[in-house]
């Protein structure tokens, strides 16, 4: 029987650390492919590649498109393209963001799922928000485990957090008993493979194409009154664990707290909008004021200096919004 020979590892804040601790654990017969999801900036190169190559045993290199799946081996999601299983072989998708990144976790652990069952492991290390709690749900339901980093051990517990409010792991352990649990995990038979939802692989197809249809939506999930942060379009609410995930016709996908984040950023940027337009608004009406005082139209000026103190109020308030939700932000962070 086949072994558990597919190792999917997701992390963002603090990952780097982590990944070079378990990179210099892994042996060098290492019976299993392993697939890292980083949250990268897509407008920058990165040395991860070099880095894990230096600190282990296993070759690393950031994936290629319709490269052959191998053991023994590290691949890592490059910027600016998710990292997905296709088969016997690794894929790149050209979809959109989700929870506002390109790579993701999620879409990564989802395409693990529909492609190895019960041969995946999936492993949910130190971050932020609430990326790869879904995608270890479909690990899980499809009959692979689950292992997530405890979040008193981790850099930044947030996502480990999350994902033990939506699923029930099948491993919960510090970075430092990783490496022997993975390496008992791997050469384990692998589990008996269970059916995947059409949702899963419907979310799979959009990581990969980049395509949605508002059809396949409505069967997906429920249309919502909110909208999407990124685009602006409409969004449906999906169910699928214990919290509603978000996503629009265009493929635009949020977890719950990504999509409270991303709110609270639309809103900045529209007080900020607000401010500057009253700004501009202020200054044409000081304009207009000192036009009408030197033609000596005493009315005129009169008018426009009290407009200019009732803009000045609305700005005000806007700046002392725009002040509030900047302080929010920032104990958030």
């Amino acid at each position: 029987m086949a072994n558990r020979d597919i190792v999917a590892i997701g992390t963002s804040a603090g990952g780097v650390e982590a990944l070079l601790f378990l990179a210099k654990s892994f042996p060098a017969d290492f019976p299993a492919t392993v697939l890292v999801t980083l949250h990268l900036p897509s407008q920058s190169r990165s040395t991860l590649d070099e880095i894990l190559s230096r600190a282990g045993p296993l070759p690393v290199a950031f994936a290629g498109d319709r490269q052959p799946l191998r053991k023994g081996r590290i691949f890592i999601a490059p910027p600016g393209r998710h990292l997905l299983v296709d088969g016997d072989q690794l894929s790149l998708g050209i979809g959109p963001r989700e929870n506002n990144t390109r790579p993701a976790i999620d879409p990564m652990l989802r395409s693990v799922a529909v492609c190895c069952c019960g041969r995946a492991i999936g492993v949910l290390l130190t971050g932020t928000m609430g990326d790869g709690a879904s995608g270890l749900h479909a690990i899980s339901e499809c009959g692979g485990m689950t292992v997530v980093q405890d979040p008193h051990d981790a850099a930044f517990p947030e996502m480990p957090l999350n994902a033990l409010n939506r699923i029930s792991p099948d491993h919960v352990v510090h970075l430092a008993e990783m490496p022997k649990l993975l390496e008992a995990l791997v050469h384990q038979s692998a589990g008996p493979a269970r059916s995947v939802s059409d949702t899963v692989k419907y979310e799979v197809e959009i990581a990969r194409t980049g395509r949605a249809s508002m059809n396949d939506l409505d069967r997906m999930g429920r249309r919502s009154t909110l909208s999407c942060p990124d685009c602006g379009g409409v969004m449906w609410e999906i169910d699928g664990d214990k919290s509603i995930r978000f996503r629009c016709h265009v493929g635009h996908a949020y977890s719950s707290e990504m999509m409270s984040l991303a709110q609270d950023d639309s809103l900045r940027r529209a007080l900020g909008s607000a401010l500057r337009a009253l700004d501009e608004r202020l200054a044409l009406a000081e304009k207009l004021r000192q036009q009408a005082a030197d033609r000596g139209h005493n009315q005129v000026t009169a008018h426009w200096a009290e407009k200019k103190e009732e803009i000045a109020r609305e700005a005000e308030i806007i700046r002392q919004a725009v002040k509030r939700a900047d302080q929010i932000a920032a104990k958030a962070a």
